[in-house]
């Protein structure tokens, strides 16, 4: 799927893809530390993720933890920590994780949990057919409504299969949790323990643009047509282009995740979906990560639909779509066009994600571009285009698959390229003081006796 060579895609039916939820009979309505008694040793728990963390659940956990033994827990990265997961709880538990967020490097580092090497979309295969299957699901859910349906909120990538899947599911009903629509609903009968919490969900406000960014942005901004689907991620570049696409028309939004920057672009009609093939009218996203004004923006929103991974991220699907632009990070890129996202070194730091997902879908799509972008340095000065990746570090998107590389200098179009010249389109938007440098490497590893355009 992720290598195909045409632009000729069959459309997928959203309607092929779907199962239903079976209902179990009422769930046990009990306190937190009676829910989390489900759990048994050598159980692997599925953690709601991102800005849905089930906090109090896991809080409730750990009074429990020292007394089980081979505990695995899964899941994308959280936005509060799971307290289950630390130094003194190694001969009890261990933690495989989908992206290794903020709070998880440290114990990558030191061995008490890993990174499970895949790309998001197929995160809900190996959720639902093996080999990482939940026995029990924990996950942090709003109000039901009057027909008995709670909604998954702020992250339905991972949490749809997981609750699918699992033979217990453990539910905190949650007044803080917003009703987001698409594939999050879920019948309170489907659920085994429900308790009640009044847990404020993390809020993470908007990264600040910086000089470098807003160049960046801007650079995005210009190339992306009117018409456009766009993919972005999270930080203050994805930010900056929002910032200069306020003058753009009929754009619209596939994506796995968004931040608050796309609301003013929906108030003022900016960002309309009209022109998009799959879900027209309609936002698609898998989470959201950011402050109340974005959660109560999605609450009972129809404009805005969350489905799981395998859909929000399934390239075939995002190249039914218009001029798909597709803008992700990196931490490296070197003359080659390789792509370092996910460590720097043998320091593992991020994952895979759907940056591969969304990069091969924009390039399968109609006038799609395909977009890597990065300051040209570190903090420290550091040339971030590179003679060579850093030993240890992973290559996340191949050279064949990179289109666009964006530094606050330009863009380098790699697209149909040969060595020699992918090598002089990344020297040009290399930091001004590197590029006598680089040149001399290219000459040295990569053979360019002389420039060819």
């Amino acid at each position: 799927m992720l290598h195909l060579c045409s632009k000729v895609v069959k459309p997928l039916k959203l309607q092929q893809t779907r199962t239903l939820l079976t209902r179990k009979g009422s769930p046990k309505e009990v306190s937190v530390d009676e829910a989390v008694k489900a759990i048994k040793s050598n159980d692997r728990v599925f953690i709601h993720g991102v800005t849905a963390t089930p906090a109090t659940l896991l809080a409730a956990l750990e009074k429990r933890i020292p007394e089980l033994t081979g505990i695995e827990f899964c899941h994308l990265h959280l936005d509060k920590p799971n307290p289950c997961s630390q130094e003194k709880y190694r001969a009890n538990a261990f933690t495989n994780n989908f992206f290794i967020g903020a709070n998880q490097r440290k114990q990558v580092a030191q061995g008490l949990s890993s990174y499970t090497s895949t790309f998001l979309s197929e995160v809900p295969r190996i959720i639902r057919e093996g080999p990482l299957t939940p026995d029990v699901a924990l996950i942090n859910v709003s109000l039901p409504d009057k027909h008995g349906y709670v909604s998954l909120g702020t992250e339905v990538a991972t949490a749809f299969p997981a609750v699918q899947m699992a033979k217990t599911v453990i539910a905190q009903i949650n007044p803080h949790v917003p009703r987001t629509h698409g594939d999050s609903f879920v019948h309170i009968d489907a659920l085994d323990y429900v308790c009640h919490v009044n847990e404020p969900l993390p809020e993470i406000p908007d990264a600040k643009i910086g000089d470098v960014e807003g160049k960046i942005g801007k650079i995005i901004a210009d190339l992306v047509p009117d018409g456009a689907t766009l993919q972005m991620g999270i930080g203050a570049i994805p930010n900056a282009v929002l910032d200069g696409l306020k003058g753009h028309k009929n754009l619209g939004i596939h994506t796995e995740m968004f931040q608050e920057g796309v609301i003013p672009l929906m108030e003022t009609g900016v960002v309309n979906n009209s022109q998009k093939k799959f879900l027209p009218g309609k936002i698609l996203t898998s989470f959201i990560i950011g402050t109340r004004r974005l959660y109560d923006f999605v609450d009972d929103n129809p404009s805005v639909v969350f489905y799981d991974a395998s859909i929000a991220n399934n390239p075939v699907i995002i190249a039914q779509n218009p001029k798909v632009t597709a803008i992700n990070a990196a931490i490296e890129v070197d003359l080659t066009g390789q792509v370092c996202a996910d460590s720097v070194g043998h320091r593992m730091i991020s994952g895979v994600g759907g940056q591969v997902d969304f990069e091969r879908g924009a390039a399968l799509s109609e006038g799609g571009l395909p977009i890597i972008c990065l300051p040209s340095t570190t903090k420290s000065g550091a040339s971030r285009i590179v003679t060579a990746i850093k030993s240890g570090g992973g290559i996340i998107t191949s050279r064949p698959h990179v289109h666009y590389v964006i530094t606050e200098y330009g863009y380098a179009n790699l697209f149909g390229k040969n060595l020699q010249q992918r090598a002089k389109a990344l020297i040009g938007i290399a930091h001004p003081r590197h590029r006598e440098q680089l040149e001399r490497d290219a000459f040295e590893f990569l053979g360019l006796s002389a420039w060819r355009d």
